[in-house]
This record gives C-alpha cells, sequence and structure tokens, in this order.
C-alpha cells in the first residue's frame, strides 16, 4: 500500500472522529491485544503472535494443493461451532478473548441457513451421511425459531420475546431451507420455506429493495447487499412453479443494478459504512446479481457482476491478499483484509470462470483461495482453531476482531468446493 492509500484512510477513518470516540476504540483495541497475548493457552499466544508477524512483514506464502483435506477441516470446524452451541444451531463463532475453550457465541440463525446448503453440498459430493443428518437437524432448530410473520430474527439467537424480524436474515434462512427440501421432500421445510418467501415477497418496496434491514446494522438507508436474497426467493419459485416469486427476484436485482455506477461499485452497500464497503457484503451483492442471472437467463445480470468483479482482480496481490473494504474508486480504504469477503469474490470468479469459460477469472480464485489456505490453522492443540477462518488478517483486523465468525468459513468451504470442481475440469 502505497502513503498517499494510508493517509487517505487514516485520515477518512481515523482523523475524523473525536477524541473521545477515538480513545475508546484504542482502549477497547489495546484490551483485546493484551487478551490474546496474555492469553492462558500457549497455543492460541504462539498462533496469534505469528499471524501479526506475517502480516506486518508480507510473509504469507499461498498453498497450491491440498483442497479435499482443507475442505475436509473446514466442515470439521463448522460441525464443532455447531456442537458447542446448546441446540442444533451453528454458534456465531469462536472468540478467544471470551475465555479459554469458552469462547465460542451463542447459536447464529442468519448463517446457520446458508450454511445448511453448504453443508449438504458437501455430504453429497464427499458422500458424508452424517453431515448431512447435521445440516438437516440445523433446519428443523430454524423452523423452530421462525418468527409467525414468516420472518428470521436478527441477530443471535435469542427467546421469541425479544426477536425482531431482518429480511436479509430471512432470505438466507430461506436458502437453507430450499436446500433441506431439495435435499428431502419434507414438506415441512417447504412450508417454513413459503412462509419466508412470502415475508420478502411482502417486504419489497416499490422500488425493489427490501425494508427491513433489521436492528444490527446501520438505519436509514437501504442495502443494496440484500439483493442476495433474491437468489433464494428465485430458487422457492422454481420449487413451488409460482413466477411471483421469480417476478420479485428479478425486480430486487434490477433495484440493486441502479445503485451500480459504471466503474463497477455499488452504492449503499455496506453493514456500516457505505463510503467504503466491505468485500464481503460486495461479495453478497455480486452472487446475488450473478446467480439469479443465471437462473433467469439474464446475460445483462451476469454482464453485471463482471463489471463488479473485473476491477477487484487488479486489486488482488500476487500472494492473494486483498484489502478489506473499497472506496467508490476502487481504492483500498482498510489495513486489513476481510477474510470472508476475499472467499467471496472467490465463489463469483470461480462460478463466472464456469459460465464464461474465461481462465483469468479461475486463476484470480486460486489466488484468493490459496492465499485463505496458508490461514487456515491445522492440527493445532486448540481444537477451536483447527479448520477455521478468521474475520480478518491479521486477527486484530477490523472485520469481526480477534474472532472467526461462522461464516468465514463457510464461504471459505465453498470456495474449495468451487476449487475442487473447476480444477476437475481443467480450468485453470
Amino acid at each position: 500500500m502505497n502513503i498517499s492509500i494510508a493517509l487517505r484512510i487514516l485520515s477518512d477513518r481515523y482523523w475524523k472522529i473525536t477524541f473521545r470516540q477515538t480513545y475508546w476504540k484504542f482502549s477497547a483495541f489495546i484490551k483485546e491485544v493484551k487478551v490474546l497475548i496474555f492469553h492462558s493457552d500457549p497455543c492460541l499466544r504462539r498462533h496469534v503472535i505469528n499471524d501479526f508477524i506475517r502480516h506486518a512483514f508480507g510473509l504469507v506464502k499461498p498453498v497450491g494443493g491440498q483442497t479435499e483435506e482443507r475442505i475436509h477441516a473446514a466442515v470439521d470446524w463448522l460441525l464443532r461451532a455447531q456442537a458447542a452451541s446448546p441446540d442444533d444451531g451453528v454458534s456465531l463463532g469462536y472468540f478467544p478473548v471470551d475465555g479459554i475453550y469458552q469462547g465460542w457465541r451463542p447459536s447464529y440463525p442468519e448463517t446457520t441457513g446458508y450454511i445448511i446448503t453448504s453443508l449438504l453440498q458437501y455430504s453429497r459430493l464427499y458422500n458424508k451421511p452424517n453431515v448431512k443428518q447435521s445440516a438437516l437437524a440445523m433446519a428443523q432448530w430454524e423452523i423452530a425459531l421462525q418468527m409467525p410473520s414468516g420472518a428470521v430474527q436478527g441477530g443471535p439467537v435469542t427467546s421469541p420475546d425479544k426477536q425482531t424480524p431482518a429480511a436479509f436474515n430471512t432470505g438466507m434462512v430461506l436458502d437453507g431451507w430450499c436446500s433441506a427440501y431439495e435435499e428431502t421432500q419434507d414438506k415441512s421445510f417447504l412450508e417454513a420455506a413459503r412462509k419466508a418467501a412470502d415475508f420478502l415477497y411482502n417486504d419489497l418496496d416499490e422500488n425493489g429493495y427490501f425494508k427491513t434491514n433489521g436492528q444490527y446494522v446501520s438505519t436509514g438507508e437501504l442495502k443494496t447487499y440484500t439483493c442476495l436474497c433474491a437468489w433464494a426467493m428465485y430458487r422457492f419459485g422454481l420449487l413451488v412453479g409460482d413466477s411471483r416469486y421469480l417476478e420479485a427476484a428479478i425486480r430486487s436485482i434490477e433495484a440493486a443494478l441502479e445503485q451500480q455506477q459504471s466503474n463497477g461499485w455499488f452504492a449503499h452497500n455496506c453493514l456500516s459504512y457505505s463510503k467504503a464497503p466491505l468485500t464481503h457484503t460486495i461479495g453478497y451483492a455480486l452472487q446475488g446479481i450473478l446467480e439469479v442471472g443465471v437462473l433467469s437467463g439474464r446475460d445483462d445480470f451476469i454482464t453485471a457482476a463482471r463489471r463488479g468483479v473485473d476491477p477487484i482482480l487488479d486489486k488482488i496481490a500476487m500472494n492473494g491478499y486483498l484489502s478489506g473494504r473499497f472506496y467508490s474508486d476502487w481504492a483500498p480504504a482498510s489495513f486489513s483484509s476481510c477474510l470472508t469477503g476475499s472467499a467471496q469474490i472467490a465463489v463469483v470468479c470461480f462460478r463466472l470462470a464456469e459460465i464464461t469459460g474465461e481462465a483469468h477469472y479461475a486463476l484470480n480464485a486460486n489466488k484468493l483461495v490459496d492465499f485463505l489456505k496458508s490461514l487456515q490453522a491445522l492440527n493445532l492443540s486448540n481444537p477451536a482453531l483447527n479448520g477455521a477462518i478468521a474475520g480478518s488478517f491479521p486477527l486484530l483486523g477490523e472485520y469481526m476482531r480477534s474472532g472467526y465468525p461462522n461464516w468465514a468459513t463457510k464461504y471459505y468451504l465453498d470456495a474449495l468446493m468451487l476449487q475442487d470442481r473447476v480444477v476437475s475440469k481443467q480450468i485453470p
């Protein structure tokens, strides 16, 4: 990163807030650093220090091959995250600042939803019936949590009296229910999916945007990345043969494209800081647009997805490192990498390689995934770290700092399975 970009980030993100805000941000950061560096688990301490050194001195070496081994390790970690919760949901993630081996957060309905799809795909590809049963248990657990409106709650699992609806979360669980129904033909999954799809259908405003963002993201603006819900809606519409859901999904994608600039960047496309969205939410938007384009035969959607990912390819370092945020001119806007976003961009690129046959998409996806492989810990004495992908690189970076959110490993798993598939088809 050159000096001018670094100064732009510092000025924009850290020098425009009050002294009090700066103090509390820095104090919280230092507290987490102390907890990690002086943690009672020597394995974790070594892991954190090594992570910092590799980031500071650019010492990450991409890992080629080992794809299937790392797929299994990622799935094992996701199942460990499910076992760590008192129910059949998947823990939000492991955050060691919460205590040695006790740092598992409560189950997270939103991401458990789309983890179902990943695990069912894995169980089919690698003949793992036990994984299928775990995924279906997640889907049944989601049914028990569904709100009377058909919505899925925002945030970690909570009691019914404290649930608040969120359109995005509903779409992610709808995706899991569609996959569970396709796998089993169990009508309970289809009924839950219908209620969720009806909630989303009725939540679209006249312009094609979802209204119910929920309380866990910044308020007062639309969220472009919620167009990922359109993919689940389209899947459901195909399952039940109802064009209303297909048409609503198309409207959602067309609305998202209203936010795309000529250079491919999307406005209003972040959880909390739309001036410089995360690669995580960029990935959400691109995947929704691309996959609805494929299912509906809309080449203009596929072209828009290409327009949104192509500028990112030039920003991937030779070793696969990618900045975690980007300004509207595609200048990097973070000193750390959002690893979930890197995996999501890889997923989009692998899919574009399959769809278009253009090898450069697969080449760039491989760079991203091989970088992530080098950050996936294996064979450590702390089982909560084995197989997982952190929120950020370094671990103390800005996205989901100091922890391992389950969705980072989920998207990494998706990217690995695509790498395995695309490479087997001899697309470089």
